[in-house]
Protein backbone atom coordinates (compact mmCIF):
# COMPACT_ATOMS: atom_id res chain seq x y z
CA UNK A 1 0.00 0.00 0.00
CA UNK A 2 2.64 2.51 0.82
CA UNK A 3 5.57 2.09 -1.46
CA UNK A 4 8.91 3.50 -0.03
CA UNK A 5 12.13 2.03 -2.00
CA UNK A 6 13.48 1.72 -5.33
CA UNK A 7 13.01 -2.34 -5.11
CA UNK A 8 8.80 -2.01 -3.92
CA UNK A 9 8.63 0.11 -6.73
CA UNK A 10 10.25 -1.67 -9.68
CA UNK A 11 7.99 -5.04 -8.42
CA UNK A 12 4.69 -2.75 -8.52
CA UNK A 13 5.36 -1.43 -11.88
CA UNK A 14 6.11 -5.12 -12.69
CA UNK A 15 2.87 -6.16 -11.90
CA UNK A 16 1.12 -3.05 -12.81
CA UNK A 17 2.31 -3.44 -16.42
CA UNK A 18 0.30 -6.48 -16.90
CA UNK A 19 -2.89 -4.77 -17.02
CA UNK A 20 -4.15 -2.78 -19.80
CA UNK A 21 -5.20 0.32 -17.67
CA UNK A 22 -3.95 1.83 -14.26
CA UNK A 23 -5.26 4.68 -12.12
CA UNK A 24 -3.06 7.51 -11.39
CA UNK A 25 -3.06 10.63 -9.32
CA UNK A 26 -0.44 12.72 -7.59
CA UNK A 27 -0.65 15.27 -4.17
CA UNK A 28 1.96 18.10 -4.69
CA UNK A 29 2.54 21.57 -3.12
CA UNK A 30 3.14 24.87 -5.17
CA UNK A 31 2.16 27.28 -3.12
CA UNK A 32 6.05 28.55 -1.63
CA UNK A 33 7.68 27.25 -4.85
CA UNK A 34 7.42 27.80 -8.93
CA UNK A 35 8.08 24.75 -9.74
CA UNK A 36 5.00 22.19 -8.15
CA UNK A 37 6.64 19.91 -5.46
CA UNK A 38 5.51 16.39 -6.36
CA UNK A 39 4.58 14.69 -2.48
CA UNK A 40 2.95 11.37 -3.45
CA UNK A 41 1.68 9.40 -6.48
CA UNK A 42 -1.30 7.37 -6.22
CA UNK A 43 -1.29 4.25 -8.62
CA UNK A 44 -4.65 1.89 -8.66
CA UNK A 45 -4.74 -1.43 -10.74
CA UNK A 46 -7.88 -3.72 -11.15
CA UNK A 47 -5.98 -5.85 -7.81
CA UNK A 48 -4.27 -3.54 -5.41
CA UNK A 49 -3.31 0.32 -4.83
CA UNK A 50 -0.41 1.81 -3.91
CA UNK A 51 0.59 5.12 -2.51
CA UNK A 52 4.52 6.06 -3.58
CA UNK A 53 6.61 8.29 -1.90
CA UNK A 54 8.91 10.03 -3.91
CA UNK A 55 10.47 12.06 -1.56
CA UNK A 56 12.36 9.30 -0.38
CA UNK A 57 12.50 7.09 -3.54
CA UNK A 58 15.72 8.43 -5.14
CA UNK A 59 15.27 6.70 -8.05
CA UNK A 60 11.70 6.71 -10.17
CA UNK A 61 12.81 5.68 -13.24
CA UNK A 62 10.06 2.37 -13.03
CA UNK A 63 7.24 4.55 -12.58
CA UNK A 64 8.01 6.88 -15.82
CA UNK A 65 8.52 3.06 -17.59
CA UNK A 66 5.10 2.44 -16.27
CA UNK A 67 3.92 5.95 -17.36
CA UNK A 68 5.30 5.85 -20.77
CA UNK A 69 4.25 2.42 -21.74
CA UNK A 70 1.99 2.58 -25.17
CA UNK A 71 0.29 -0.36 -23.69
CA UNK A 72 -1.40 0.89 -20.79
CA UNK A 73 -3.66 3.36 -20.27
CA UNK A 74 -2.82 5.77 -17.90
CA UNK A 75 -6.60 6.93 -16.22
CA UNK A 76 -6.79 10.66 -14.65
CA UNK A 77 -9.39 12.20 -13.12
CA UNK A 78 -8.43 16.43 -14.16
CA UNK A 79 -5.55 15.22 -15.38
CA UNK A 80 -4.17 18.44 -17.07
CA UNK A 81 -1.81 19.92 -13.12
CA UNK A 82 -1.41 16.31 -12.54
CA UNK A 83 0.54 15.69 -15.88
CA UNK A 84 2.34 18.67 -15.43
CA UNK A 85 4.27 18.05 -12.03
CA UNK A 86 5.10 14.79 -13.43
CA UNK A 87 6.70 16.32 -16.69
CA UNK A 88 8.34 18.88 -14.08
CA UNK A 89 9.60 15.59 -11.49
CA UNK A 90 9.93 12.57 -14.17
CA UNK A 91 10.91 14.83 -17.14
CA UNK A 92 8.71 12.30 -19.18
CA UNK A 93 4.67 12.87 -19.84
CA UNK A 94 2.51 10.10 -19.66
CA UNK A 95 0.96 8.30 -22.04
CA UNK A 96 -1.98 6.92 -23.20
CA UNK A 97 -4.10 9.03 -20.99
CA UNK A 98 -7.67 8.84 -20.57
CA UNK A 99 -9.27 12.09 -18.30
CA UNK A 100 -12.71 10.22 -16.87
CA UNK A 101 -13.91 14.24 -16.21
CA UNK A 102 -13.49 15.35 -20.09
CA UNK A 103 -14.96 11.56 -20.40
CA UNK A 104 -18.16 12.01 -18.69
CA UNK A 105 -19.10 15.17 -19.94
CA UNK A 106 -19.84 12.88 -23.55
CA UNK A 107 -22.20 10.70 -21.51
CA UNK A 108 -24.39 12.86 -19.33
CA UNK A 109 -22.25 14.26 -16.84
CA UNK A 110 -21.62 18.21 -16.49
CA UNK A 111 -18.29 19.43 -17.59
CA UNK A 112 -15.84 19.64 -14.66
CA UNK A 113 -17.78 16.69 -12.44
CA UNK A 114 -15.97 16.33 -9.49
CA UNK A 115 -14.30 12.87 -8.72
CA UNK A 116 -16.92 12.15 -5.49
CA UNK A 117 -19.55 13.22 -8.32
CA UNK A 118 -18.34 10.62 -10.68
CA UNK A 119 -17.44 7.80 -8.16
CA UNK A 120 -21.14 8.35 -6.92
CA UNK A 121 -22.39 8.37 -10.31
CA UNK A 122 -20.35 5.22 -11.52
CA UNK A 123 -19.42 3.64 -8.93
CA UNK A 124 -22.29 4.01 -5.71
CA UNK A 125 -19.70 5.58 -3.40
CA UNK A 126 -19.81 8.54 -1.07
CA UNK A 127 -16.15 9.54 -0.14
CA UNK A 128 -14.68 11.55 2.27
CA UNK A 129 -13.04 14.93 2.29
CA UNK A 130 -11.20 15.13 6.07
CA UNK A 131 -8.14 15.07 4.40
CA UNK A 132 -8.38 18.02 1.85
CA UNK A 133 -6.16 20.22 3.25
CA UNK A 134 -3.13 18.53 4.26
CA UNK A 135 0.26 19.00 3.85
CA UNK A 136 1.71 16.03 1.30
CA UNK A 137 5.18 17.33 1.95
CA UNK A 138 5.49 16.67 5.96
CA UNK A 139 6.61 12.80 6.87
CA UNK A 140 5.82 10.38 8.22
CA UNK A 141 2.11 10.42 6.74
CA UNK A 142 0.02 8.88 8.80
CA UNK A 143 -2.22 5.48 8.22
CA UNK A 144 -5.69 7.98 7.44
CA UNK A 145 -3.61 10.37 5.16
CA UNK A 146 -2.40 7.05 2.48
CA UNK A 147 -6.32 5.56 2.56
CA UNK A 148 -7.41 9.09 1.75
CA UNK A 149 -4.72 9.74 -0.69
CA UNK A 150 -5.73 6.11 -1.97
CA UNK A 151 -9.51 6.35 -2.38
CA UNK A 152 -8.62 9.30 -5.45
CA UNK A 153 -7.78 6.31 -7.36
CA UNK A 154 -8.99 3.12 -6.02
CA UNK A 155 -12.96 3.26 -7.52
CA UNK A 156 -11.43 5.12 -10.82
CA UNK A 157 -10.41 1.57 -12.69
CA UNK A 158 -14.51 0.90 -12.27
CA UNK A 159 -15.42 4.11 -13.31
CA UNK A 160 -13.12 3.90 -16.44
CA UNK A 161 -14.48 0.48 -17.07
CA UNK A 162 -17.97 1.54 -17.12
CA UNK A 163 -17.54 4.37 -19.12
CA UNK A 164 -15.57 2.86 -21.64
CA UNK A 165 -18.35 0.79 -22.45
CA UNK A 166 -21.02 3.56 -22.67
CA UNK A 167 -18.17 5.57 -24.87
CA UNK A 168 -17.99 2.63 -27.23
CA UNK A 169 -22.02 1.54 -26.90
CA UNK A 170 -22.37 5.52 -28.22
CA UNK A 171 -19.41 4.82 -31.08
CA UNK A 172 -17.78 8.50 -29.03
CA UNK A 173 -14.93 6.71 -27.85
CA UNK A 174 -12.80 8.49 -30.38
CA UNK A 175 -14.38 11.69 -29.97
CA UNK A 176 -13.29 11.60 -26.08
CA UNK A 177 -9.72 10.79 -27.25
CA UNK A 178 -9.48 13.82 -30.07
CA UNK A 179 -10.61 15.78 -27.20
CA UNK A 180 -7.63 14.20 -25.11
CA UNK A 181 -4.97 14.39 -27.42
CA UNK A 182 -3.51 17.95 -26.66
CA UNK A 183 -2.59 17.14 -22.79
CA UNK A 184 -0.59 14.66 -23.98
CA UNK A 185 2.21 17.54 -26.18
CA UNK A 186 4.90 18.81 -23.78
CA UNK A 187 4.31 22.06 -25.56
CA UNK A 188 0.86 22.18 -23.56
CA UNK A 189 2.86 22.70 -20.05
CA UNK A 190 6.06 25.09 -21.26
CA UNK A 191 5.76 28.44 -20.41
CA UNK A 192 7.12 30.90 -23.30
CA UNK A 193 8.89 33.76 -20.63
CA UNK A 194 8.31 36.22 -23.08
CA UNK A 195 4.41 35.61 -23.64
CA UNK A 196 4.11 36.16 -19.53
CA UNK A 197 3.05 39.45 -20.04
CA UNK A 198 0.03 38.41 -21.42
CA UNK A 199 -0.95 37.45 -18.35
CA UNK A 200 0.10 40.86 -16.20
CA UNK A 201 -3.03 42.03 -14.18
CA UNK A 202 -4.48 45.18 -15.95
CA UNK A 203 -1.55 45.09 -18.70
CA UNK A 204 -4.30 45.87 -21.80
CA UNK A 205 -4.21 49.77 -20.70
CA UNK A 206 -1.01 49.64 -21.78
CA UNK A 207 0.36 51.50 -24.97
CA UNK A 208 2.32 49.32 -27.45
CA UNK A 209 5.46 51.00 -25.80
CA UNK A 210 4.44 50.11 -22.15
CA UNK A 211 3.79 46.46 -23.58
CA UNK A 212 7.03 46.43 -25.08
CA UNK A 213 9.01 47.24 -21.41
CA UNK A 214 6.18 44.67 -19.95
CA UNK A 215 7.09 42.06 -21.91
CA UNK A 216 11.01 42.44 -20.53
CA UNK A 217 10.19 42.96 -16.83
CA UNK A 218 7.50 40.05 -17.51
CA UNK A 219 9.94 37.82 -18.99
CA UNK A 220 12.82 38.62 -16.68
CA UNK A 221 10.31 38.03 -13.45
CA UNK A 222 9.42 34.50 -14.86
CA UNK A 223 12.83 33.24 -15.52
CA UNK A 224 13.85 34.62 -12.20
CA UNK A 225 11.25 32.77 -10.32
CA UNK A 226 11.73 29.45 -12.17
CA UNK A 227 15.47 30.05 -11.00
CA UNK A 228 15.06 30.86 -7.75
CA UNK A 229 11.88 28.35 -7.69
CA UNK A 230 9.84 30.94 -6.07
CA UNK A 231 6.50 32.26 -7.10
CA UNK A 232 7.09 34.73 -9.05
CA UNK A 233 5.16 37.40 -6.92
CA UNK A 234 7.23 36.74 -4.50
CA UNK A 235 9.56 38.20 -6.98
CA UNK A 236 7.80 41.13 -7.63
CA UNK A 237 3.70 41.84 -7.55
CA UNK A 238 1.82 42.46 -10.69
CA UNK A 239 0.95 46.04 -9.15
CA UNK A 240 4.61 46.33 -8.99
CA UNK A 241 5.67 45.32 -12.37
CA UNK A 242 2.52 48.08 -13.90
CA UNK A 243 4.16 50.84 -11.84
CA UNK A 244 7.87 49.88 -13.27
CA UNK A 245 5.98 49.91 -16.74
CA UNK A 246 4.30 53.27 -16.50
CA UNK A 247 7.22 55.27 -14.50
CA UNK A 248 9.70 53.11 -16.75
CA UNK A 249 12.75 53.88 -14.14
CA UNK A 250 15.82 54.86 -15.79
CA UNK A 251 18.36 54.90 -12.08
CA UNK A 252 18.33 52.64 -9.09
CA UNK A 253 16.51 55.24 -6.55
CA UNK A 254 13.71 55.88 -9.03
CA UNK A 255 13.12 51.50 -8.79
CA UNK A 256 13.42 51.95 -5.05
CA UNK A 257 10.95 54.65 -4.85
CA UNK A 258 8.28 52.21 -5.74
CA UNK A 259 7.01 50.86 -2.90
CA UNK A 260 7.20 47.09 -2.86
CA UNK A 261 10.84 46.88 -3.94
CA UNK A 262 12.32 46.89 -0.98
CA UNK A 263 13.04 42.42 -1.55
CA UNK A 264 14.97 43.55 -4.79
CA UNK A 265 18.42 43.08 -4.32
CA UNK A 266 20.85 45.00 -6.27
CA UNK A 267 21.22 42.61 -8.96
CA UNK A 268 17.68 42.41 -9.34
CA UNK A 269 17.32 45.95 -9.63
CA UNK A 270 20.20 46.49 -12.10
CA UNK A 271 18.34 43.80 -14.30
CA UNK A 272 14.80 45.70 -13.87
CA UNK A 273 16.60 48.73 -15.37
CA UNK A 274 18.19 46.85 -18.09
CA UNK A 275 14.97 45.23 -19.05
CA UNK A 276 13.30 48.67 -19.09
CA UNK A 277 15.65 49.84 -21.39
CA UNK A 278 15.17 46.96 -23.71
CA UNK A 279 11.50 47.73 -23.92
CA UNK A 280 12.19 51.51 -24.42
CA UNK A 281 14.60 50.31 -27.41
CA UNK A 282 12.31 47.98 -29.14
CA UNK A 283 11.88 48.63 -32.81
CA UNK A 284 8.59 49.76 -33.48
CA UNK A 285 8.12 47.02 -35.90
CA UNK A 286 8.17 44.59 -33.05
CA UNK A 287 6.51 46.30 -30.38
CA UNK A 288 3.57 44.34 -28.84
CA UNK A 289 0.13 44.44 -30.70
CA UNK A 290 -2.58 45.08 -27.69
CA UNK A 291 -4.67 42.34 -26.54
CA UNK A 292 -7.69 44.60 -26.01
CA UNK A 293 -10.97 42.60 -24.72
CA UNK A 294 -13.35 41.09 -27.15
CA UNK A 295 -15.68 44.39 -28.60
CA UNK A 296 -18.85 43.32 -28.35
CA UNK A 297 -20.67 41.46 -30.69
CA UNK A 298 -23.90 43.53 -32.69
CA UNK A 299 -27.42 43.28 -31.54
CA UNK A 300 -28.37 40.97 -34.53
CA UNK A 301 -25.17 38.99 -33.64
CA UNK A 302 -25.81 38.05 -30.30
CA UNK A 303 -29.50 37.67 -31.29
CA UNK A 304 -28.03 35.02 -33.98
CA UNK A 305 -25.91 33.41 -31.53
CA UNK A 306 -28.78 33.25 -28.70
CA UNK A 307 -30.29 31.04 -31.53
CA UNK A 308 -27.25 29.24 -32.47
CA UNK A 309 -26.77 28.20 -28.88
CA UNK A 310 -30.61 27.50 -28.18
CA UNK A 311 -29.57 24.64 -31.15
CA UNK A 312 -26.06 23.77 -28.88
CA UNK A 313 -28.66 23.30 -25.96
CA UNK A 314 -30.89 20.89 -28.03
CA UNK A 315 -28.07 18.75 -29.51
CA UNK A 316 -26.63 18.57 -25.81
CA UNK A 317 -30.16 16.98 -24.24
CA UNK A 318 -30.44 15.05 -27.16
CA UNK A 319 -26.79 13.22 -27.23
CA UNK A 320 -26.23 13.82 -23.73
CA UNK A 321 -22.86 16.07 -24.76
CA UNK A 322 -22.08 18.65 -22.44
CA UNK A 323 -23.26 21.87 -23.66
CA UNK A 324 -20.39 23.80 -22.34
CA UNK A 325 -18.03 21.34 -24.10
CA UNK A 326 -19.21 21.37 -27.63
CA UNK A 327 -19.33 25.32 -28.03
CA UNK A 328 -18.96 28.86 -26.00
CA UNK A 329 -21.39 31.87 -27.01
CA UNK A 330 -17.59 33.31 -27.82
CA UNK A 331 -17.08 29.84 -30.48
CA UNK A 332 -20.56 30.76 -31.79
CA UNK A 333 -19.68 33.97 -32.67
CA UNK A 334 -16.44 33.64 -33.92
CA UNK A 335 -18.17 30.48 -35.82
CA UNK A 336 -20.56 33.33 -37.54
CA UNK A 337 -17.15 35.66 -38.51
CA UNK A 338 -14.80 32.96 -39.34
CA UNK A 339 -16.02 29.71 -39.89
CA UNK A 340 -13.28 28.32 -41.65
CA UNK A 341 -11.09 28.37 -38.77
CA UNK A 342 -13.42 27.42 -36.24
CA UNK A 343 -13.25 24.06 -33.96
CA UNK A 344 -17.12 23.36 -34.89
CA UNK A 345 -15.81 23.25 -38.49
CA UNK A 346 -13.66 19.78 -38.03
CA UNK A 347 -13.76 16.50 -35.63
CA UNK A 348 -16.49 15.34 -33.47
CA UNK A 349 -18.35 18.81 -32.92
CA UNK A 350 -18.56 18.63 -36.68
CA UNK A 351 -20.10 15.32 -37.09
CA UNK A 352 -21.91 15.97 -33.43
CA UNK A 353 -24.02 19.65 -34.38
CA UNK A 354 -21.63 21.67 -37.15
CA UNK A 355 -23.79 20.53 -39.94
CA UNK A 356 -26.98 21.59 -38.25
CA UNK A 357 -25.34 24.68 -37.74
CA UNK A 358 -24.62 25.41 -41.49
CA UNK A 359 -28.47 24.70 -42.00
CA UNK A 360 -29.66 27.12 -39.29
CA UNK A 361 -27.47 30.01 -40.56
CA UNK A 362 -28.58 29.15 -44.37
CA UNK A 363 -32.54 29.40 -43.21
CA UNK A 364 -32.87 25.63 -43.76
CA UNK A 365 -33.39 24.34 -40.83
CA UNK A 366 -35.42 26.04 -37.86
CA UNK A 367 -36.43 26.10 -34.04
CA UNK A 368 -39.95 26.07 -32.83
CA UNK A 369 -41.28 25.09 -29.52
CA UNK A 370 -43.49 22.26 -28.73
CA UNK A 371 -44.99 21.42 -25.23
CA UNK A 372 -42.78 23.68 -23.69
CA UNK A 373 -39.62 22.56 -25.39
CA UNK A 374 -37.63 23.54 -28.02
CA UNK A 375 -37.76 21.29 -31.31
CA UNK A 376 -36.69 21.55 -34.76
CA UNK A 377 -38.45 22.24 -37.41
Amino acid sequence: MYISTVEELQSFCARARAFDAVAVDTEFLRERTYHPRLCLVQVATPEESVAIDPLVIEDLAPLTELLCDPKVMKVFHACSQDMEVLLFTLGALPTPVFDTQVAAAFIGERLQTSYNGLVHAFCGVNLPKSESLTDWSRRPLTPKQIEYALDDVRYLIQAYHAMVEELNRQGRMAWVLDELRPLTVRAHYEVDVRDAYRRVKRVTSCTRRQLAIARELAAWRETRAQESNLPRKWIMSDEVLLALVKRAPHEAADVRSIRGTEQLSEGDVAAVLRAVTRGQSCPPAHLPQPNHARKAPSSDLESVADLMYALIRLVSERSGVAAQLIASRDDLVDYVDHPERSPLREGWRFELVGSQLDDLLAGNMGLTVKDGHIELL
